[in-house]
């Protein structure tokens, strides 16, 4: 799944995790692929089923679970 980087580091800092956030967004690529970039999200902490859950316009919801499927990585 691709995300944008921005998203991330917003829905980070939205949960508090403004640390988390300074080191996605000088580490992570402009555009996000959870699987490609999985070993990277892992190493920064960042756990995809809760980035994907907040999503605007609750894709999470919508994927059905793709989330677990992902590996549930960071979390």
């Amino acid at each position: 799944m691709q995300i944008d980087k921005q998203q991330i580091i917003d829905i980070l800092r939205s949960m508090g995790n403004g640390d988390k956030a300074s080191q996605a967004e000088s580490q992570l690529p402009d555009q996000v692929d959870t699987e490609r970039d999985s070993g990277l999200l892992s190493s920064l902490g960042i756990n995809v089923n809760d980035i994907i859950d907040k999503l605007p316009g609750g894709l999470g919801d919508k994927l059905g679970g793709l989330g677990d499927k992902l590996g549930g990585l960071g979390g």
